[in-house]
């Protein structure tokens, strides 16, 4: 992706320092695009970054754009693919490999590390415009104003998505009113769906095994298993792609504001359909089964919170004080599902 090629002006000092531009192509390699799957997968992906500093896309000149971003790897490939055929520089900001959402959340992606790289890449000697882009959802966690007065570089604010970049760059910087719009459609919701059920599958596991093993334990494996085991293992395995796959499906459609509490709706519809189809049988294993099942939907759900931008630190929060009523709801239900088979 990237060569250690110095592209600094001769005589410049470049020897292993930020001051050192590295060459950026727009070309994806067959490790890009495997690193992609891999942290799509939750393997590796707080490693998964690459060197802060300045880089050149093309054969940038002191004229071309300065765009900012954080120095997680697949944040970087995305804006480089969409740059395709642009000369222009990229500053890349040590966020620790967090994306520029997460990051302007928590920090990282600030004033103090911007004005850093400013400073330690000696941009203003390499571009005469003083101007950068920063991406819009980096916006909570720069101090524009501070920015100008240290580093003489005017803030500007690009598009919410970097397939608008280009457009963006074409206009002289203009935003349209839909470049500023931040969504979150359907595709964008399941392709994080494969790290949701990654993370949580060890915990769906004991889950069923629980559910599936505890009635074999005590009825035995003639009545046990087949009765009652098979009908909670498959609760417990509906449970899990209702919270990590489903829910992030249907999260437009479904009921409420909080995440928790859409969670919630859609674990008391997944019981009623399993109630249906018979697999939920009796009263108190019925009324069990909603709270339980209604209960881990909703901790499920709340914990895709992390992927929108449509829910802010404080709304995190808010939501997780909901944990010991979800804890309570859980474990009566639990209670209640079990007399189906020990009564």
């Amino acid at each position: 992706m990237d060569s250690d090629k110095c592209c600094c002006k001769k005589g410049a000092d470049c020897g292993g320092s930020t001051n050192q531009v590295r060459t950026l192509s727009s070309n994806w390699g067959v490790s890009d695009f495997l690193g992609m799957i891999r942290v799509r997968l939750g393997f590796g992906r707080m490693s998964y970054g690459m060197k802060p500093g300045l880089y050149a896309m093309g054969s940038p000149t002191s004229e071309s754009p300065v765009l900012v971003t954080a120095n997680y790897k697949l944040t970087v490939d995305v804006l480089r693919r969409e740059l395709r055929g642009r000369d222009l520089w990229l500053l890349v900001l040590d966020t620790g490999n967090v994306n520029v959402w997460c990051a302007a959340g928590k920090g990282l992606f600030g004033t103090a590390e911007l004005m850093r790289q400013i400073e330690a890449t000696r941009l203003a000697e390499r571009v005469t415009r003083r101007r950068i882009i920063l991406p819009q959802l980096g916006a909570p966690g720069v101090a524009a104003h501070q920015v100008k007065s240290r580093t003489g570089f005017h803030v500007v604010y690009g598009p919410v998505r970097a397939k608008d970049i280009p457009e963006f760059l074409d206009n002289g910087g203009i935003a349209t009113p839909e470049m500023r719009r931040v969504t979150f459609p359907l595709w964008e919701r399941l392709v994080l769906t494969p790290i949701e059920l990654r993370q949580q599958f060890r915990a769906a596991l004991i889950l069923v095994l629980v559910l599936g093993l505890t009635p074999v334990i005590w009825r035995g494996w003639d009545q046990g298993l087949w009765n009652y085991g098979l009908r909670g293992a498959m609760a417990g395995v509906a449970c899990w792609l209702a919270g990590c796959l489903l829910g992030p499906a249907l999260l437009p459609w479904l009921p409420g504001r909080a995440f928790g509490v859409k969670g919630a709706f859609l674990g008391a519809a997944l019981a009623a359909g399993l109630a249906l189809a018979g697999i939920i049988q009796g009263l108190l294993p019925g009324l069990g089964a909603m709270l339980w099942l209604g209960a881990g939907v909703s901790f499920l759900l709340m914990n895709f919170t992390g992927c929108s931008t449509f829910t802010s630190l404080s709304g995190v929060k808010r939501e997780m004080k909901a944990i010991p009523a979800q804890i309570a709801a859980g474990t009566l239900g639990l209670v209640l599902w079990s007399t189906n088979w020990w009564l």
